[in-house]
């Protein structure tokens, strides 16, 4: 991770960490490297969420990459996973996502996506990072002077494709939608109602303050109450950029990205879709993930915390299906990154087609006692080094026997994650307890 940005793009509070003049000068530095002259100019294309500082962060960047003389394309509000597709299928040079995911609303982000709709490269990253720290570029003049243009039809094109995407008709189901008060209040909607289904929306009511805020895959008790009460087949939660989704079954149980990742990788090996039967999970997904797809002779290989990293394994190792617990699924056939929409749209194919519900289709994944804690620090890359951190690292992961402990420093927010796996869920308690005292005890905590 650099100075600013981290595995999913350069997030922080909004106009304290991250503030207008790095988004102008992050929006001067694409327009001037992607550009190629005024015959030729960049075309960037830009969304955002529902954050009431996404508004500030969106015109803060256009007026900086047309001042450098790239023309920018708005899509408004919209998902980042539609950002992703248009980037790779309009020719655009480059794809910006103003949004900070699951984080608050006092949070955004600026994500960036190159010409292939993947995560902008490192090195790229690196050099932006030493532009906001000082560098200075030419301004155009005249006719180089970029434009705006309104791209709200791009919305349109990303929502007809999802719908090509489903080979089964909703109609007769009931379905459940948590929106988070964010990007996907209306195409998700929009989609499941030309499929044929029921839907039953919440989250859907943006006001730019109420993002994530007791709704989305974060906060699932909402949409669980709406499943149950409601009597619906299914739910879906998505997170505040929708390139995330939880599942709720018809028992109102959650089903995590581990869940989705068991029941959607075992459908594609049964229609032979699922390249050398392998998944990419990432090093936070359950042992038992891994355990129930080896009994359907499914192999799962682990990676780094991140979309970005689950999609660079996907590309390196040829497999087709990838994700995190977190609900980051990615469909490589389809798409370069995590689509929540997607995720739901594919379980809800898989439903249909096996004629099953939900709780039906992950009874044969099992999970071992897992408890996973964060904690917020000051210092995160201290609180790693510490001694007495590092000890108690090791004295917890004897406590667990065969068991796994995991200390990792979040890419996107000021937290330290400590996640302890075992056999026995007293033990993960205590070990967790051991690290996080620990922790506490390099004084890094807020």
């Amino acid at each position: 991770m650099g100075k600013y940005f981290g595995t999913d793009g350069f997030r922080g509070r909004a106009n304290e960490t991250l503030t207008a003049v790095h988004a102008f000068r992050v929006g001067r530095f694409l327009g001037k490297h992607f550009s190629r002259g005024k015959r030729d100019r960049a075309k960037i294309v830009v969304g955002k969420d529902t954050r009431l500082s996404s508004y500030m962060f969106e015109y803060a960047l256009t007026a900086g990459a047309t001042a450098s003389g790239a023309d920018v394309y708005l899509l408004h509000v919209t998902t980042t996973p539609s950002v992703s597709y248009l980037t790779r299928t309009e020719g655009f040079d480059c794809g910006v996502m103003i949004s900070a995911s699951h984080n608050p609303y006092t949070d955004n982000g600026i994500k960036l996506f190159n010409a292939g709709g993947e995560k902008l490269e490192e090195h790229v990253q690196n050099c932006i990072e030493e532009y906001l720290d000082g560098g200075t570029l030419p301004l155009a003049t005249e006719d180089e002077i970029g434009r705006t243009v309104d791209f709200v039809a791009g919305r349109n094109r990303y929502l007809a494709y999802l719908l090509t995407l489903s080979r089964a008709s909703f109609r007769g189901m009931r379905v459940g939608l948590d929106c988070a008060n964010g990007s996907a209040w209306q195409i998700s909607k929009a989609v499941f109602d030309a499929l044929g289904a029921t839907v039953f929306a919440i989250g859907v009511e943006p006001n730019g303050m109420n993002i994530n805020e007791n709704c989305g895959s974060t906060h699932i008790d909402a949409l669980k109450t709406l499943v149950t009460e409601r009597n619906l087949d299914v739910g879906f939660a998505f997170d505040g950029d929708a390139d995330r989704c939880v599942c709720v079954d018809e028992r109102g149980d959650v089903v995590d990205g581990d869940g989705i990742l068991y029941l959607i990788a075992r459908a594609m090996k049964n229609r032979g879709e699922l390249e050398r039967n392998g998944v990419v999970a990432t090093v936070m997904s359950n042992l038992g993930l891994e355990e129930s797809l080896a009994r359907d002779e499914i192999k799962l290989f682990r990676c780094d915390v991140g979309d970005k990293f689950v999609h660079d394994e996907l590309v390196s190792s040829g497999y087709m299906l990838g994700g995190e617990q977190s609900g980051h699924i990615i469909f490589r056939k389809f798409s370069a990154t995590g689509d929540g929409i997607l995720t739901a749209l594919k379980v809800m194919e898989t439903m249909i087609e096996s004629k099953c519900p939900l709780s039906c289709l992950v009874e044969g994944f099992h999970r071992v006692p897992q408890y996973l804690k964060s904690i917020k620090v000051k210092d995160k890359d201290a609180v790693l080094r510490a001694e007495n951190v590092q000890k108690a690292i090791s004295d917890a992961q004897k406590t667990l026997y065969d068991g796994r402990i995991l200390l990792r420093a979040s890419g996107t927010e000021p937290v330290i994650r400590i996640l302890a796996e075992g056999n026995d869920d007293a033990l993960c308690h205590s070990a967790v307890s051991q690290l996080e005292r620990a922790i506490r005890h390099v004084g890094e905590v807020l």
